[in-house]
């Protein structure tokens, strides 16, 4: 097999343009801290982070989870479990990544290089959770909040509220969607032991859960409005938010699971972009800051 035949299976198993969940983010969170559009360095060096922290979380999750994976008949066919790509082969691409993500935050700013252990820690530690607890949900939250907690770092050299707030309402969101995704789990996880919310609460209340974490996502990007004090643009991006991920848990009423690629895929990503470029109009129009 070809170099490019594996990078391109590889990317196709990392599912690597999801990343369209977490960037816009990152840049929502840059060009609040920015004031404005950030630099063309510190935008390029932002993605590359980004893409370096995502590939190699994607990656280590599927080495870490490939006996796992070809034992559930969904994922049965990932390059791994389906010999289509080797542990070592992705071991290499798992490590080019983080030197490029540690090469890239070395090229941001000093904090953002003495946090990427940290940044780390948790991807590593989000691929484990499921064999010992349901907050698994969370951890995946607290590790894409890292995205516009890190884009801010990177142009401000600090960690300030405003940050944490639209960090939490990044890690609720991406909380409450993966517990919808895990939906499709429910029943192989309780049969291998494994812990999810949908394992533990079921359907119902799995659904609940979701909606109580998309609610309170909701809480923190009103609160980051009030206290950055922004206007008109950022508050229609946050009501459009609002009403997609009403949309989404319309689309799920019930546990019907045959909507699910469009609620998880199509609204997710649309309410990333929609965010970010209500923020970037906000900051461009009227000095939100």
């Amino acid at each position: 097999m070809t170099i490019y035949a594996r990078v391109r299976i590889f990317l196709e198993m990392i599912k690597f343009s999801h990343t369209i969940f977490a960037l816009p983010f990152a840049f929502t969170g840059a060009v609040l801290a920015a004031r404005g559009v950030p630099t063309l360095a510190q935008a390029g060096w932002i993605i590359l982070a980004m893409v370096g922290a995502r590939t190699a979380a994607m990656g280590l999750n599927r080495v870490i989870d490939a006996e796992i994976d070809g034992r559930n008949p969904r994922t049965a066919g990932r390059a791994i479990p389906a010999g289509l790509l080797g542990r070592g082969a992705v071991l290499c691409f798992i490590v080019i990544s983080v030197l490029l993500m540690l090469f890239a935050a070395r090229m941001l700013n000093p904090l953002c290089l003495y946090l990427s252990p940290v940044a780390l820690g948790f991807i590593l530690l989000y691929s484990y959770c499921k064999r010992f607890t349901s907050l698994a949900h969370v951890v995946l939250g607290i590790c894409l909040a890292g995205a516009p907690l890190g884009a801010w770092i990177a142009i401000r050299g600090s960690a300030d509220l405003p940050a944490f707030l639209l960090a939490f309402a990044v890690l609720f969101w991406v909380a409450g969607f993966d517990i919808l995704y895990a939906l499709q789990d429910m029943d192989f996880d309780r049969e291998s032991g494994l812990h999810s919310i949908p394992a533990r609460l079921g359907v119902n209340g799995s659904l609940w859960t979701s909606r109580i974490f998309h609610v309170v996502s909701c809480l923190f990007l009103i609160g980051l409005y009030f206290h950055l004090g922004l206007g008109h643009f950022f508050l229609a991006g946050v009501v459009a938010t609002c009403g997609m991920l009403l949309y989404e848990h319309y689309l799920l009423r019930g546990g019907d699971l045959a909507c699910l690629d469009a609620a998880f895929f199509n609204m997710n990503g649309y309410i990333s972009v929609t965010l970010f470029f209500a923020t970037l109009l906000d900051t461009m129009t009227a000095g939100a800051l």
